[in-house]
Parts: C-alpha cells; structure tokens; sequence
C-alpha cells in the first residue's frame, strides 16, 4: 500500500485476501455456500465493510463505496466461478467412472393426471356454457336462511331431518345442497338468466359405497317468463348424451322436493352393473341421479321474483355419481379418499 492509499484501504484488501482464499479452498457446494453466506450474508464481512460507509467523512465515501463494490462483485464473481468448476469436475468424476453408463435413458418426471370430478365438471361446464349459462361459485359455509327457509324448508320441515349436516358456533352451517345458490343467483342478476353453479356439499351420514359425508353436485337454475318442463328435459337430454357419449337409458318419475313444484326424480340405468343389480345401485338397476321440477312459488319469492310474472326450472345434478357412473366406480368413497393411485388410472383421454 502506498503512502498516500487511505487507512480503510487495509480492511478492503485484507477482506478480498481472506474472502478469495476461501472461495479457492472450498472443494465441495456445501463449503462454497458457507463461504458465500461468510462473505455476502447479512452479517458478512464484505456486507460489513460495505456498511461502514457511513461512519466516514463525506470526502471518502465515494471512494470508499466504490472500492467495496468492487470488492463484493470480484468475490461474487469467484464464487459463482468456483462453483461452475465443482459441478463440472462432478459430472467428469461420473463420466469417468466405470459403472457409469450414458446410454441409459434418463429419468422422467412424475406426471400427473386430472381427477375425474374435475374432468367431468370442466366437460359439463363447456356443455352448459355451449347452452348459454354462466358458471356461477357459491359459498360452501351457508345461513341456515339460503340452505333452508329460502328453499321453502322451514325449521319445522321433515326435510331437516334428511339434510343434517355439520353446523358451526356462528350459526352457519356447511350447505347440504347446491340448491343454497339458487336464491343467492336471484338476487344477484337480472332475470330472464340461466346459471350453473357446481361444487362441495356436506352430510352427517353414515357412508356406503353410494353415500359420503362430503360429495359433488351441480346444480341449474333457468329463469324466464314461459319456462316448461319440456325446456328441462331437453337440457337434460343434452347433458348425458354428451358426458356419456352414447344413449342412456333414463327414466323420469315423480318426486317430492320442497323447493319445486311439480317435482321429479330423473333415474339413470346403472353404469357399474349394466342395470343388473349391484352395491351402487342396491340392486335396483336404477341410480337416483337428478331431482328436478318447476322453481316453487316462495322460492322465486324468497328471491325477490313474483311468481306470476316469472317462472324457473331447477336440478340438483349428483356430480359424483355421475362420474361413477361414467366410470364405473364401485364405491364413492374413493373418489375423496386421496389414494394416488385411484387418480392415476384415469388418462387425459378418458
């Protein structure tokens, strides 16, 4: 150092001394990492260096800064050189050794694959779109209001007692049914409108190979001023033949559902047994796939539409056993139950 060299130029050189031996003898990435962290970490000796650039008079500083930029950019530097050379003299040890063999293909990454719920209700989204609907996405922690009363299920109703479900402290509860969206979309657009709405539903029940605490629905409102059964039908027709791809044999028998009137139950034949007999079906042949009918009176009511200048139709689609059905799974409990091989024997051409 000369004479006229600052006094700080001593730390600077003395840093890049330690700092660059350092880097030199670290052989391995873990060593060279400790070195950088060393260096460059927050608490660092260069980072400390460059830190005291403040403590100096005005006069130096710029100097100072300069030099203990430099400093860090030409340890940075032979750090990421380092560590170039360590990867490099790894990859010509394996090259050199005699078990290695290069030919050998390498090894490809896990793939992974869409379940099937969500395939079936991207298929069904697209077919209803196609139709003009919107996809609408409700909340599935509820009132008691929009599950229940707006639904024409008063706290008294009988229905209560086949929906029990899981309720919170606050008074909410986990929605039994899709239908909770249908007040909600009432009130949210202006009608003439059609809308689907799919997602989670939750029951306190005990589960079998066709029932589970926790499952999928779909559920369609249309809202007009002439709206028919006939008009339900049809959109229904629509749907099954494009997710099965085929006929399905279907039957359509008269049903009691406190939010529509008239009400119906549309049956599919079941796609696990061939409509022979089995644990899905309970040996019936038939599988209940969706309830349907006419939006009732007080429902269009509860959401602010009067019942003689509007009409609706609605269906609470079971999206779950639709996609067993239309895959022939024996038990809808595997379809929640996580097992990654259950997912992985479904393709993307499926």
């Amino acid at each position: 150092m000369s004479s006229e060299s600052p006094a700080w130029q001593v730390d600077i050189d003395a840093a890049a001394t330690a700092a660059l031996a350092a880097v030199t003898e670290a052989t391995d990435l873990a060593a060279l990492r400790e070195v950088e962290v060393a260096a460059l970490g927050r608490k660092g000796s260069v980072t400390a260096l460059m830190k005291r650039v403040g403590t100096l008079a005005k006069t130096e500083r710029r100097a100072y800064g300069a030099a203990a930029g430099s400093l860090r950019q030409q340890v940075t530097a032979a750090i990421e050189t380092q560590r170039d050379q360590i990867r490099a003299a790894a990859i010509a040890a394996e090259l050199d050794d005699d078990t290695f063999d290069e030919t050998l293909p390498g090894l490809n990454p896990a793939r992974g694959h869409v379940h099937p719920l969500s395939r079936v209700r991207l298929e069904l989204e697209e077919v209803f779109t196609s139709m003009g609907f919107s996809v609408l996405d409700y909340p599935e922690v509820e009132s008691e209001f929009d599950n229940f009363e707006a639904l024409n299920i008063p706290g008294w109703h009988p229905a209560r007692d086949m929906q029990d479900t899981f309720w919170l402290k606050s008074g909410h509860l986990l929605r039994t049914h899709t239908s909770a969206g249908q007040v909600r979309a009432m009130h949210q657009f202006k009608p003439p409108f059609r809308a689907i709405f799919p997602g989670k539903v939750y029951r306190y029940e005990s589960t079998d190979a066709s029932h589970d605490h926790t499952f999928h629905q779909l559920e369609g409102l249309m809202i007009g001023r002439h709206v028919s059964v006939g008009h339900l039908l049809d959109s229904m027709r629509t749907l099954l033949s494009a997710i099965f791809k085929r006929d399905v044999q279907v039957r359509l028998r008269p049903g009691y559902f406190p939010f529509v009137e008239p009400g119906f139950e549309l049956d599919i034949s079941c796609q696990v047994c061939g409509g022979d007999g089995c644990s899905v079906c309970k040996q019936s042949g038939w599988v209940e796939l969706l309830p349907c009918g006419l939006v009732h009176p007080n429902v269009l009511r509860a959401g602010g539409l009067d019942p003689d200048e509007w009409q609706g139709w609605a269906f609470g689609l079971g999206l779950s056993r639709l996609v067993m059905m239309r895959y022939g799974v024996s038990d809808i409990r595997l379809l929640l139950g996580g097992d990654a091989r259950f997912v992985e024997g479904f393709h993307a051409g499926a």
